[in-house]
């Protein structure tokens, strides 16, 4: 078990998302600024169109801002190419989506090994074993996602996360695809293991009860932050 890092492990400054719509320039993110601490769990609410995915988007990487700053694990994305902002992904994030991600013609187990094994480690097999033991799913090791519930599918994704040790989690939506009761066991297995881990937790609801378990909550009006 790793020991969290100490300060922020994330922090984005001033950072402002602008794109082209037919009716002209369009403001998705306004001079956001916020610093999250290494262990944190942190929830991002808003009101539709409020810009959270974007937020999330923006502080994992997956894009780039139209201005501003966003420092990972004390490397800023904002400088690195796409190349470098996958490797330093690679290395240091994982991902929960609502629609699970998972690669079809790959098994549940297979599908855990594969950040693994993309990061070069020996015992993939050994490792995404154990993390499929850690949400319950060990005797469907073989099976592939179009065998699997939608709650196996995201216990599945928890596990692919969770199991390169990443220093954050980004979770949007998780439980957007789910009924409410396989919904409250995907949650609860993400926040166990994220107390297991002490990864740092940056989930993305419109559920206010959800966001009410995270240690903080950053609130989005309108490309705003609002309170955090």
């Amino acid at each position: 078990m790793k020991e969290p890092m100490i300060g922020p492990v994330l922090a984005a400054e001033h950072l402002s998302m602008t794109v082209s719509s037919p009716e002209g320039s369009l403001t998705i993110l306004d001079d956001v600024s916020v610093h999250i601490n290494a262990g944190e769990t942190i929830a991002i609410v808003g009101a539709s169109g409020a810009g959270k995915s974007t937020l999330l988007a923006l502080l994992a990487g997956l894009d780039t801002p139209t201005s501003g700053t966003v420092t990972l694990n004390g490397t800023e994305l904002t400088q690195l190419d796409e190349d470098g902002r996958a490797a330093l992904r690679a290395q240091n994030v994982g991902f929960v989506f609502q629609s699970f991600h998972l690669v079809p013609s790959l098994t549940a187990l297979e599908n855990i090994m594969l950040p693994l094994e993309l990061a070069g480690q020996s015992n993939a097999r050994e490792k995404a074993l154990s993390a499929l033991l850690d949400v319950g799913l060990q005797a469907r090791a073989g099976h592939y996602p179009n065998q699997l519930s939608g709650g196996e599918q995201q216990r599945v994704a928890i596990a692919r996360a969770f199991v390169t040790n990443t220093a954050v989690l980004f979770a949007d939506e998780p439980t957007g695809n789910l009924d409410t009761a396989t919904g409250e066991k995907v949650i609860q297995q993400i926040f166990a293991m994220n107390a297991q881990t002490k990864t740092t937790l940056v989930l993305v609801t419109h559920d206010q009860a959800l966001a009410a378990r995270c240690q903080r909550i950053i609130k989005l009006d309108m490309g705003r932050v609002v309170s955090a």
